[in-house]
């Protein structure tokens, strides 16, 4: 089933998870712009644009890659995407998950939901390995969701990141997905 079906991936008791499409933007821009402006779980400083999210969203669906929203009641709660761990060809069956949740969601299990509808969609396309790069190793929540789905603690790159006037670390962690490494890749 192509990625941009309607199908989906998971519900829990007040979500459902689906693909991402253009009509999502928006409310993805306006979840993502929060994150930049008040948190520290992305680095970038300014919030991106609607067209630079559209852009960003066209790029990773032509590459095939997974992109989820979480709806309640009709309005995006969250979204959720596996994008390239790094460009080049030696890395193209590890992903990197990146998860938001609006304010008003956080502490719903929506995130665990899209989490775990990411990897089983990541494995869908056979990639074999899942990076998180959590921005603020403080953000205890985002660790332990990770580590609740199979993640485990890799490394921690020191005062790497300046944002909201303060250093902040990042925490990577790593999951194997499907036959993981005991198998050469099929992605090209």
């Amino acid at each position: 089933m192509p990625l941009g079906s309607e199908r989906p991936y998971a519900t829990d008791v007040t979500h459902t998870i689906r693909p991402a499409t253009e009509d999502d933007i928006p409310a993805v821009t306006f979840i993502y712009g929060d994150a930049v402006s008040t948190g520290t779980a992305s680095f970038e400083t300014e919030p991106p644009t609607l067209e630079e999210m559209a852009r960003r969203f066209a790029v990773l669906r032509a590459g095939g890659f997974p992109y989820l929203v979480a709806v309640k009641d009709g309005t995006v709660a969250g979204y959720a995407y596996a994008g390239p761990y790094h460009q080049r060809a030696a890395y193209r069956s590890t992903v990197e998950d990146s998860i938001y949740v609006s304010r008003g969601s956080r502490g719903s299990g929506v995130g665990r939901t899209l989490l775990a509808a990411l990897i089983e969609a990541s494995e869908r396309i056979d990639c074999r390995s899942m990076v998180a790069v959590i921005a603020d190793s403080g953000s205890l929540a985002s660790i332990a969701l990770h580590a609740s789905l199979g993640f485990d603690r890799v490394g921690t790159l020191v005062g790497v990141g300046h944002k909201h006037g303060r250093w902040l670390d990042v925490t990577l962690m790593q999951r194997p997905l499907g036959a993981a490494w005991n198998a050469p890749p099929s992605r090209v």
